[in-house]
């Protein structure tokens, strides 16, 4: 536990300055661009190179690149630099010909995910997705740079990065504020506009993986090109990484179905289409980016090393640990989601060409989120057991699971709840997938390690909730005292997330502590331990 708490607390900080910046960030973009036609178009096109990023590399990460890594520099005389020199090498050949065919195919790739656009909508997403889209390369890069890092136990770098990415984009929101007179409408924008907001998006992603190179130097990384790639175990890792890529491509089929419902409901209800659900969902993942993402990222190199050894006690524990660790914040952050969600969009969105009314409405959304918030973070935990086995083909199958899943509940959504309740619709089918997910994988993982040390776990679970809720009912107390005297405006939902989620979390934390949850005895024992080295 303690382990993993300290490697955890030092990507949690990086994390927590990369999130907050990053909140900064869309609430900037989202006071330039709103959430209507320009909106769409500008999130539609940001969200492409990650889809694709991920069908290549994004998901072999996590699961093939950084086993494989571990065993090469425990194999190899070398400790695997060669290894590691290869990979750098195919991998900025492949991303460099993807990004230039995807700025080629930018047309038919935003029809694909958009729902009949047409107009200055789709030459803006098109125009947009064409500066955007060549940072597919150097997202590449830089996440191989930080998975190579992370098998040197290196965690700062990779969760400090974005931090660079976010700082460029929050300067590129404040010139487009300051110099356009678009605003928020799609119609007056001009090109000056769009290459302002296209490439200053790039121009964050490169920085960052600039950052990212240079911290891999740092380490110890000399990069070589090395083309020599016949009998080193590439071929294992193409094999492995086809199940991931398999994992992926089903996982945006579902993500796809989700983006073409919720731009159809945007076209019917401004303000209520794909920008208001990826603004909650980016809010959403804020507490998994800054609690689970740590853990989940100390976590693997040490599982797959124990997988190596034969050391399945080993494994269960650490994924005990982990678990229990993460839950003991995710918890109380999902209740006061379920509660303050209005309050933190009113707070970061009600600004700019952004009205109050568009805010609560992603609040109302992320409210919708955060019931998803402990089985998704448990579900991510789950997968990294059958990746430290090496074993990527059982998460492509639970994949196509949730895809059935999440797809039908969508199209039922759809087809039955009115215009603007269809992306609160689309967040409620994530949530239940998600639950219905963990337990199956749950089930299957525990099979494979021989236990997952379930009643200890759920036990845990258990007491956590019981010390979470009287911080979320606390909570709702204050949200409706200072709603009934002040409204919700900006200084309100201040005044809501300072008193409610501020004193509610450290209401949570000393009942936990109280009620000798060891897991946040641990947090508070490391936070008070540092303020008194102070």
């Amino acid at each position: 536990m303690s382990r993993v708490l300290r490697a955890g607390a030092i990507m949690a900080a990086g994390t927590m300055v990369s999130r907050v910046t990053g909140f900064l960030r869309t609430a900037v973009l989202a006071a330039a661009i709103g959430t209507a036609a320009l909106g769409d178009a500008y999130n539609v096109a940001y969200t492409i190179p990650f889809i694709l990023f991920d069908l290549l590399i994004g998901g072999v990460l996590s699961s093939v690149v950084v086993p494989m890594i571990v065993r090469a520099q425990q194999r190899d005389p070398d400790g695997g630099k060669a290894y590691e020199q290869r990979l750098m090498t195919l991998a900025s050949l492949l991303l460099i010909v993807v990004a230039a065919v995807a700025v080629l195919l930018a047309p038919q790739i935003i029809d694909l995910y958009t729902d009949d656009w047409t107009g200055e909508q789709r030459e803006a997403a098109i125009v947009l997705a064409r500066y955007i889209l060549p940072q597919i390369a150097f997202f590449g890069v830089g996440a191989l740079a930080g998975a190579i890092l992370n098998t040197r136990d290196r965690f700062a770098a990779p969760m400090w990065a974005p931090v660079l990415n976010n700082l460029v984009v929050i300067l590129v929101g404040l010139l487009y504020l300051s110099m356009s007179d678009a605003g928020a409408d799609v119609e007056a924008a001009t090109g000056s506009d769009l290459l302002l907001l296209g490439i200053g998006t790039t121009a964050g992603i490169v920085v960052q993986c600039i950052a990212l190179v240079i911290s891999l130097h740092r380490a110890g990384f000399r990069f070589r090109p090395r083309f020599d790639v016949r009998g080193v175990g590439l071929g294992e890792m193409g094999r492995t990484a086809s199940w991931t890529i398999a994992y992926v491509v089903i996982s945006q089929i579902g993500y796809w179905v989700i983006t073409k419902l919720a731009t159809g409901a945007g076209e019917e209800v401004q303000g209520a289409g794909n920008a208001a659900y990826s603004y909650a969902f980016q809010l959403f993942q804020l507490p998994y980016g800054i609690i689970a993402v740590s853990v989940i990222t100390a976590m693997l190199p040490r599982m797959s090393r124990s997988v190596a050894d034969g050391a399945f006690d080993t494994v269960r524990e650490e994924f005990s640990s982990g678990v229990r660790l993460v839950s003991s914040l995710i918890v109380p952050a999902g209740l006061l989601l379920m509660v303050l969600g209005p309050a933190v969009t009113v707070l970061i969105f009600g600004h700019g060409n952004m009205t109050i009314s568009d805010a609560i409405y992603i609040g109302n959304v992320l409210q919708v989120f955060g019931l998803a918030l402990v089985p998704f973070s448990i579900f991510q935990l789950l997968l990294r057991v059958f990746y430290s086995f090496g074993d990527t083909r059982t998460p492509a199958f639970i994949a196509a699971g949730n895809v059935l899943v999440t797809s039908a509940i969508s199209l039922l959504v759809h087809f039955t709840l009115p215009p603007e309740y269809v992306v609160m619709g689309l967040a409620f089918a994530f949530t239940l997938t998600y639950i219905v997910g963990a337990g199956v994988t749950w089930i299957m993982a525990s099979r494979r390690v021989g236990g997952l040390d379930g009643r200890r776990v759920a036990a845990a679970l258990t007491r956590m909730h019981l010390a979470a809720i009287p911080s979320a009912v606390f909570a709702l107390g204050v949200l409706w005292v200072v709603e009934r005297f002040a409204g919700l405006t900006v200084l309100s939902s201040l005044i809501m997330l300072a008193a409610g989620g501020g004193l509610g979390l450290l209401l949570y934390l000393a009942i936990a502590h109280r009620a000798r949850i060891p897991e946040v005895s641990s947090i508070v024992g490391l936070v008070a331990g540092r303020v008194r080295s102070r």
